[in-house]
């Protein structure tokens, strides 16, 4: 794994994880609003209802259209690298200059991290910003 693998890795690392605490507090907190509210919610309570559904499908939707367009961009940079280094060896006739495996390896982890991450960023985004919305006390 190259450095710049590293980097993704542990990036998308620290998300996964930052994820793993956040979105259970959120669930507990909702779970207990929803509990506590009865068969009768107040208005602040149906609006918190609503951007939890609401928000789960914008989350989802964003992080399909980004992985989407990242899928797209990798698939270019891949396919222009391995047409870069066939080119020489087309051109010349001599020999073969084909990207080393080693390299086509790395390209396709980064551009792996690259999609995975795009696919996370809406969803940690949320969950760790509804984690620190929702964990602040309450001014009545």
């Amino acid at each position: 794994m190259n450095a710049a693998s590293k980097r993704k890795a542990a990036r998308l690392s620290a998300q996964t994880a930052e994820m793993l605490i956040a979105a259970p507090q959120v669930v507990v907190h909702r779970l207990g609003r929803m509990a506590l509210s009865g068969p009768r919610p107040s208005i602040k309570d149906q609006r918190e209802f609503q951007r939890m559904s609401t928000e789960k499908l914008v989350a989802f939707g964003e992080a399909w259209r980004a992985m989407t367009l990242q899928v797209l961009k990798s698939n270019q940079q891949l396919a222009s690298s391995m047409m870069r280094s066939a080119w020489p060896a087309a051109v010349t006739g001599r020999g073969t200059t084909s990207l080393p495996l080693a390299q086509m390896v790395a390209d396709l982890e980064g551009a792996t991290l690259d999609v995975l991450g795009q696919g996370i960023r809406p969803m940690h985004r949320r969950a760790v910003a509804n984690a620190k919305r929702l964990s602040r006390p309450k001014v009545r």
